[in-house]
């Protein structure tokens, strides 16, 4: 509500000036060029040649941009008013991330206006879950394809070598996290969020599991079971609309890939208590999610508002914080935040080649929100403190050898 009121009362002039004090202390590498909405060039940065220049049509987005950084620089690009007129998307958030830190502290007007959104309290229910979802997951088929690699793989890559197609990264990350189960032949296995069902499936056809898989997406529930049947994998796969509280089997492994960042920090001590729950006492699982290597802190708030609305992406610290109580052992932790950035840039990439395909199922803003959220996820994993984790549980210490030589030995032996 402040940041509303000193955004509406602001005049827009003294907001561009306070915008411009805090650039020229937080632009310390590389130049920006920023024509602002009275046609007047302003350059901040040590560089002569400019890393990217902006213009800005909108005499409003300046105290936009102040009341909260990523929001208003969001809005304003998805709006059209905030113009690329030199370098792209990425090299701009690029350079966005490298100030970001500096931002709020580089003006002492300014510090008031940017302060960082508190880490979200509110309960994640089933329903506003299955909302939540629905929002990002129930969008076209058609429309996932135009950037995703034909398995439908939406989450991290596995750049093993660094220069892998964007479908052999994702065939490497599946292997990778098989290695990391442990599979026998006949295992069951449950799949807490299982997206279009490309890794489940995966696990059933290559190494001869059951596999259970839970999602609240329709869309994606309507995508993978075809593809079950499709793939003559039916009984060996199911797929259920089902939320992981609700769930009552026990599994010889568990894994989750991509739906931890939206269980809510109010629900992670009950997460790893049902993962307790539904693991054998013998039994392995590997969770994989979007963390961050810093403390703990708030919604990314244009984030929240156009991508992922109840998400949220924990410190490291508080996902152990929540498993030490739950009974299970964390055996195993990697973190994989270049990978990610390369995900990322292959899905910018691809969008960008199919972007005229993109504004007929959708529309030119629709396409402009999702160029900047990729772009601005990548330059986060690229230049900030977002990471991605996988983290290995056991109920037993005995479940895991006491090496890592097996996951080693496993991924070679599935040669992609």
């Amino acid at each position: 509500m402040i940041k509303e009121a000193l955004r509406s009362i602001l005049p827009d002039r003294t907001a561009f000036h306070l915008l411009a004090t805090a650039l020229g202390r937080a632009v310390q590498h590389g130049s920006l060029v920023v024509i602002d909405p009275w046609g007047q060039r302003h350059v901040f940065g040590p560089d002569d040649t400019p890393t990217a220049s902006i213009r800005v049509t909108d005499p409003r987005i300046p105290g936009r941009v102040l009341a909260d950084p990523m929001l208003g620089v969001g809005e304003a690009y998805m709006d059209g008013t905030l113009v690329l007129e030199q370098g792209s998307l990425r090299d701009f958030l690029m350079m966005g991330v490298s100030i970001a830190s500096d931002f709020a502290k580089s003006s002492q007007a300014a510090r008031g206006f940017a302060s960082p959104s508190q880490k979200p309290q509110r309960p994640n229910p089933v329903e506003r879950a299955r909302a939540n979802v629905a929002h990002h997951y129930d969008l076209s088929e058609e429309f996932y394809r135009l950037f995703l690699d034909p398995d439908l793989q939406y989450s991290c890559a596995y750049f093993q070598d660094g220069d892998e197609s964007l479908e052999l990264a994702q065939a490497k990350k599946k292997r990778h996290i098989a290695a990391k189960l442990r599979l026998e032949t006949g295992a069951r296995v449950l799949d807490i969020g299982s997206g279009w069902g490309g890794l489940a499936l995966e696990l059933a056809s290559r190494h001869g599991v059951e596999v259970d898989g839970l999602t609240l997406s329709r869309e994606q529930f309507k995508v993978a079971t075809a593809r079950v049947a499709d793939g003559g994998l039916v009984p060996h796969v199911r797929f259920h609309l089902r939320d992981y509280r609700h769930e009552t089997g026990v599994y010889d492994r568990i894994v989750s890939v991509g739906m931890f960042e939206h269980v809510g920090p109010t629900h992670y001590g009950e997460f790893f208590d049902i993962v307790h729950r539904l693991l054998a006492p013998d039994g392995l699982a590997v969770i994989h999610a979007i963390g961050r290597t810093g403390p703990p802190s708030g919604c990314d708030p244009w984030i929240e508002k156009y991508i992922f609305p109840g998400g949220y992406c924990p410190a490291l610290s508080e996902v152990f914080t929540a498993i030490e109580p739950s009974g299970l052992r964390v055996t195993d932790v990697e973190l994989l935040p270049l990978h990610y950035a390369e995900t990322l840039r292959c899905w910018s990439e691809r969008f960008r080649a199919h972007r005229a395909r993109a504004v007929e199922i959708y529309d030119e803003r629709f396409c402009r929100m999702w160029e900047f959220y990729l772009a601005a996820c990548e330059a986060a994993f690229r230049g900030g403190n977002m990471t991605v984790f996988q983290i290995q549980l056991t109920r037993s210490i005995k479940a895991s050898p006491p090496t890592r030589d097996y996951m080693i030995d496993e991924e070679r032996r599935l040669i992609v």
